[in-house]
């Protein structure tokens, strides 16, 4: 049946390991937005924007941990796997060597900052996660055999667990630590799991091994990720983090709302776009026609499912604001109303990591997310000041369709990815294009 709807047993291959992706990002819909809702409702608009602006400025320096690897560690897996000990252990150690750089970047901030206590102690307990978050490596390489399903499990099971425990400190009324307490919680416990589930699959961590030659050709590929991420980061986040400082954490708890009734979306494109990756690397070494045909059927699908779920939110957000978070929140729903629309480039800008890192446009990548982010401070620095909350919406939006869309205009080498994401709005108006998606 899956081989007949998606022309190839291949293809199969792919959709059966989305499934379990699907599942996965299910339980964390279910912790995000369900338990995320009853989180925001029992901590109230001041709370809940203390513990939303921290994770905001924890993310803004999550990247440079990350060293832009994330993709190309997944591609160098693909393309050598004889190598995977080496590409494993380098890149555990280079993820750990870049935590370390950011704490020694954001402790300066913080004293700059000066912020209170209890914003420093969460923001210690969410950046303590980041070292944890380092073991992602060992599902990039569940990613890279389209094994999904193993950390998928890992992930159901913990994720479900630590859901139930914020219930109960929502229930025994603990205090806005412990739910910080409890992200740090979860990334302890996926750590372990992840290194079970790869000794269960007759793999020994302890052969990971360090190759400096590995290091270099991965540090040189990621540098020009890296400065690219941070900038990602900057304009996915930025936002939360100027409303604190030009307003205050009440109009962060405010904002957040939005963000997490939009943010549902974004688990689609994740699941989408990281089970079909490693495909994309195999087709562009197989053919490039072929590569750019499946190029044009992800965005195509993720056009549609993103398009559908604005005109959703445009008719019913302010619906749902009421009934979901009651009138404390009831300023969210004009922001709502605007910020959805920003998952369009969003689902764009995901699906492009498939152009960019296939076509070697490393550079480009980086640059566009650079433009991006100048581009959402200089309009949050602008329309925060002048219009308020419903100026950090906009900014959000416009900055998002330049560095996601219009920028591929501008570039000789993207403007075949403009051409593709053009065609994918284009094709939402096509009946023919709704019927085999992949």
């Amino acid at each position: 049946m899956l081989s007949k709807l998606f022309k190839s047993v291949e293809i199969s291959r792919y959709f059966n390991n989305a499934m379990w992706l699907l599942v996965e990002k299910g339980v964390r819909i279910i912790d995000a937005f369900f338990i995320g809702i009853w989180i925001a409702n029992y901590l109230g608009p001041n709370d809940y924007g203390i513990l939303s602006y921290s994770e905001s400025f924890v993310y803004l320096f999550t990247a440079i941990a990350g060293l832009g690897l994330d993709q190309i560690v997944v591609k160098e897996l693909v393309k050598t796997p004889e190598k995977r000990d080496q590409i494993i252990g380098t890149s555990l150690i280079l993820r750990f060597s870049g935590f370390f750089a950011m704490m020694f970047i954001m402790m300066p901030v913080l004293y700059y900052q000066q912020e209170s206590t209890t914003t420093l102690y969460i923001i210690g307990l969410l950046s303590m996660s980041v070292a944890f978050q380092s073991f992602k490596i060992i599902d990039f390489y569940f990613q890279s055999e389209v094994k999904s399903k193993y950390t998928a499990i890992c992930n159901i099971i913990v994720v479900g667990c630590l859901a139930l425990l914020k219930v109960y400190f929502i229930l025994f009324e603990y205090s806005l630590l412990w739910f910080a307490f409890a992200i740090l919680l979860e990334w302890f416990l996926l750590t372990i799991a992840y290194i079970i589930i790869y000794k269960g699959q007759k793999l020994d961590p302890l052969n990971w091994g360090f190759d400096k030659k590995i290091a270099v050709e991965l540090f040189n590929k990621g540098k020009l990720l890296i400065l690219g991420s941070v900038a990602g980061a900057l304009y996915m986040k930025i936002d939360q983090v100027m409303i604190k400082q030009f307003m205050s954490e009440y109009e962060v708890g405010i904002y957040s709302v939005a963000v997490k009734l939009t943010g549902v979306w974004l688990f689609i494109t994740v699941i989408i776009t990281q089970s079909i990756f490693p495909s994309l690397v195999a087709l562009r070494k197989k053919s490039r026609i072929e590569f750019i045909n499946r190029l044009q059927k992800l965005y195509d699908l993720l056009m549609k499912i993103a398009v559908s779920a604005c005109i959703l939110y445009t008719f019913f957000g302010s619906l749902m604001v009421q009934l979901l978070f009651g009138e404390e929140y009831a300023a969210s729903s004009d922001l709502l109303s605007v910020y959805i629309w920003s998952i369009v480039f969003v689902f764009l800008s995901n699906a492009s990591w498939g152009y960019y890192l296939n076509e070697g446009l490393e550079k480009l990548a980086s640059f566009r997310l650079i433009l991006g982010a100048v581009l959402n401070i200089s309009l949050n620095i602008y329309l925060i000041q002048n219009i308020g909350l419903i100026g950090a919406a906009y900014a959000t939006l416009i900055s998002y369709s330049v560095s996601s869309y219009f920028i591929n205009f501008f570039f000789k080498k993207t403007r075949e990815n403009f051409y593709l994401q053009t065609r994918s709005i284009i094709n939402i108006f096509r009946p023919k294009t709704w019927i085999k998606p992949l």
